[in-house]
This record gives C-alpha cells, structure tokens and sequence, in this order.
C-alpha cells in the first residue's frame, strides 16, 4: 500500500479552498490529473518569470529557490539567512502546522519583516488574500514577527518608455488587516482539510467550482459521466447550464426549448437533427454587400505581463504574423501575402507599413470576427499615428466573415 503525504503547501490549501474533492485526488490519486497544456504550462512560466522580475523591487536579495535541495535543505537555508541579518530574501521557506509556504519576497523593514505576494494579473481577487493569509499563518506560527502583508500586481496603465520602472510596473496594496482577519477561517478551514483528507473520497458533483477560481486539473475525471452533445456545450450565454444539471437535464435533447435564446436554439437543433443550418438570404445579402477586390486578413498576437517594447502596455497585444489572401476580380486567381516577424525584433512598424502596401485603400477586406483585427488596427494608429489616416481607411472597409 502506498504511503500518502497529507501534508499541505500554500498551492494545495487554496485547492482545497475550491474543492475538497480536488485536494483528495491531488493527495490520494495524483495519476488522476489532466495532463498540462502547453497554455497552461506557458502560464505557469509567465507567473514565474513576474515573480523573479518583481524581485527588482527589493534588490540584493538571497534566493532559496526549489532547486536548493529538500524542503528541509529550503527551511534550513532559510533560517540561516535570517540569522545572519540577511534583510531581502526571495522564495523563503517555512513551515508550521505541517503547511510548507514559500514566500515570493520576505523583506524587513522598520517595523519588522514584511512578506510581499507577487501575481502577474493586472487585479485583486479574493483568493489572493486567501493566499496571502496562509503564508501570514504560517510564518507566525513558526515564529517570524511579521508585521505586514502586501499583494503586489501588474498595473496595467503603465506604459514603457525606455527602461522599464520596475516601481510603476508594479502595485503593491497593503492587505495586512483584511489578512489578519482570515486567520480564524484559515485555521479552520485547515482542520477541515486535514480531517477530510484522512477519510473516504467527499462525494461533491461537479459546479461552477470546477473552473472558478481557477480551472481544476481534475475534470477530466470528474467530468466523464458528461455525454457528448450536453448541455454544456450550449454555446453563449442565457440559460443557466449548472441549474439545468441540478434539474437532471444533461443532454442537449432533454432541454426545454423555451430556455434558449435564438443562436442556442438553431445549435441544439443541428446538433440533434445532425443536419447544418444554411441562411440562404443572409449568405446573399452578405454577398452583395462585398466588392472587389478582395482582401482575407487574419493576425496573430501575442502579449506579455511586462512590456517588451516602448508604448506597450502591460498584456497588450503585439502582432507578429499576418495572412493575406487577395482576389482582385471575380473568376479570378487567389494571390497571397504573409509575413512573419524575426525573434527578438518589434514587429509592429514592419507590419502595418507592409499592410498599407499590400491592401489597396479601395479594397473590401473580410476578416473571420473583425473586432479582433479592427483592435489590431487600430492599436497599431495609436501608435504610429502618422499612418492612421491609411490605417483607419482599411477599418472603414472590414467586413465580417462571423457576421
């Protein structure tokens, strides 16, 4: 039989925090898990890379990174540095009540040691404060005299210019008394996480926790009984899906007709019927509302929580490849542009100075939900404005694919 570690981290407590089923697994039936995507692991690597950035604010630090060795290696590391006078450490380890935390910087300032929780969102939410009060009740516990507790995020109204200012990168917000007046529900909630985990799997259904406040690396288990063509495939908004499933409606063909809007109609209809929806006189009117020549554009994007390039704000995003696909006249061949930025280069000039060569200012442009482009475009006339008389010329003559 195999030995289970019961004992809990910071991660795992705010697991817990959304479901307790979700911590059992994660302790008894690890294999269980969804395997990460590449999104997911991206993500990952995103919060990171924040974490060690937002280490600037406190410069000349000592790091207790993971890679140190065993978690006893960590708490030991850690209390060395403490006793030495060290002032700024960055992932320090402790461990109380058999809850192990890392701290993404524990400074000391005048009034005592102040631990600093870093998030690469642009926002409070309350689960950061739960995450913040864990640390806060393990670090009293283990005897550190913590005098105040901050959330530091992203501001997202910063714009780069230059080198980036680490000071307005940031928002630090001082969370110490809402902090402290979680410690009696931390408490709690830890004695039941504890006590649940030591018994039999909690018999909990699936809900709106599954993917609140964060998506659970478990629903492909606990999701399975879930036929396909459910109610949860109900595109948009409008009906209540969870109150569907409460109800015992679960697949698409149980689903009173009157509680779907128009769209969620027509889809539950052919998806039943297996038979496509074709809006002749829409498709028409669309048609003859185009003229030639033709233009298909489609951008990728990316964005990044600290800005790469001047004029970026935090998670804007930056185009870097395009696709151009051209019909001068009708019966006529289907000519192609493309481009594809270098790494390491801002591609943003290079890109809307290519487009307004390419796409004739008469041009009909179809994009496949052209707010998405229309942004791009316009994001790219903020910032080069000496180009937005073209640019805005091109905005004027978008037409809708998704329409």
């Amino acid at each position: 039989m195999k030995t289970v570690n019961l004992s809990l981290s910071k991660s795992s407590f705010i697991r817990g925090l959304q479901c307790h089923k979700s911590l059992y697994l994660y302790k008894h039936q690890p294999e269980l898990r969804d395997e990460i995507s590449a999104l997911q692991q991206a993500l990952f690597q995103s919060g990171t890379d924040v974490g060690i950035y937002a280490q600037k604010l406190f410069p000349g630090g000592v790091a207790i990174p993971f890679g140190k060795g065993t978690l006893s290696k960590q708490l030991s590391l850690t209390k060395s540095e403490i006793e030495k006078g060290t002032n700024t450490l960055y992932e320090a380890a402790f461990v109380h009540d058999n809850v192990f935390v890392k701290v993404d910087i524990l400074h000391k300032g005048k009034m005592g040691w102040e631990l600093y929780e870093v998030k690469s969102s642009t926002g409070e939410k309350d689960v950061y404060l739960d995450d913040v009060a864990i640390q806060y009740y393990v670090l009293k516990g283990a005897g550190l005299p913590v005098s105040k507790a901050f959330l530091v995020h992203i501001n997202n109204k910063y714009v780069r210019k230059g080198k980036i200012d680490v000071k307005k990168l940031f928002e630090i917000i001082d969370c110490t008394k809402r902090v402290k007046n979680k410690q009696d529900s931390v408490k709690k909630e830890l004695a039941k996480q504890k006590k649940m985990l030591e018994g039999d799997i909690p018999e909990i259904d699936i809900g709106k926790y599954c993917s609140a406040p964060y998506n659970c690396d478990f629903q492909g288990h606990c999701w399975q009984h879930i036929p396909e063509n459910s109610i949860f495939d109900l595109r948009g908004h409008g009906v209540n899906k969870f109150d569907l499933y409460k109800q015992g409606i679960v697949h698409l063909k149980d689903v009173p007709a009157d509680s779907l809007n128009r769209n969620q109609g027509i889809q539950a209809n052919a998806t039943l019927k297996k038979k496509n929806v074709i809006d002749k006189d829409k498709i028409k009117k669309f048609i003859e509302s185009l003229w030639y020549p033709l233009y298909f554009l489609d951008f990728e994007t990316f964005d990044c929580a600290i800005p790469p390039y001047d004029n970026l704000r935090p998670y804007q995003k930056v185009p870097f490849q395009y696709s151009l696909d051209y019909l001068e006249k009708k019966g006529g061949k289907i000519g192609h542009y493309e481009y594809l930025a270098p790494p390491n280069t801002d591609p943003r000039e290079e890109i809307i100075t290519r487009l307004i060569k390419e796409i004739p200012q008469d041009a009909c442009v179809l994009a496949y939900n052209m707010s998405f482009e229309k942004g791009v475009l316009k994001q790219l006339a903020e910032w080069f404005p000496k180009y937005k008389g073209k640019i805005d010329r091109i905005i004027s003559n978008i037409r809708d694919l998704a329409a």
